[in-house]
């Protein structure tokens, strides 16, 4: 039996090897065998209170491309990974959809250099469904002509997040 997961795994696979709107070149997409993931980390499966900020300021994000996205900040999650305190900034939207863009100590070496995205699940009363095991990789990962936002350094974690994708290597 399929986790859900494991079953989101497998579409979003099939979707980078074969749909038009894919992130990859059609070069890539002849040679893609899969993308790369941690095993599902159940203890970075979390649900979270936010604090939220008093102000929610509009801040302009700088993107790989050079130009800005603006988001507001919407307010900060507090938890720990691995026993060791970590806090993240959560952003808002126009939409009122939220983003959680971070970076965290594998960034380079096992995770995307320029850092992994979250979209945290509200689940009412300043409740968030924060789960790690689906962070992924910005599109600009993949192929230079995407621009995406890169996470500011309020979100930029000392400890390892062991789940979600790691770094795309091309095969």
């Amino acid at each position: 039996m399929m986790t859900q997961l494991e079953q989101f795994r497998r579409e979003k696979d099939a979707f980078y090897a074969g749909d038009p709107q894919s992130p990859l070149t059609a070069g890539q997409q002849k040679h893609f065998e899969g993308l790369n993931y941690f095993p599902e980390n159940p203890a970075l499966h979390l649900e979270l209170s936010v604090e939220r900020f008093r102000n929610q300021d509009e801040v302009s994000m700088q993107t790989s491309t050079g130009s800005l996205q603006n988001y507001f900040r919407y307010g900060r999650f507090h938890f720990q990974v691995e026993g060791q305190p970590a806090e993240l900034t959560l952003y808002s939207g126009e939409e009122g959809d939220f983003f959680l863009p971070f970076k965290d100590s594998l960034a380079g070496s096992e995770t995307y250099g320029a850092g992994r995205y979250l979209e945290p699940a509200p689940l009412g009363e300043d409740r968030f469904l924060v789960d790690f095991n689906y962070a992924y990789n910005p599109y600009c990962a993949y192929n230079e002509r995407w621009s995406c936002p890169i996470p500011p350094f309020e979100n930029s974690l000392k400890v390892p997040i062991r789940a979600g994708e790691k770094m795309f290597k091309e095969h």
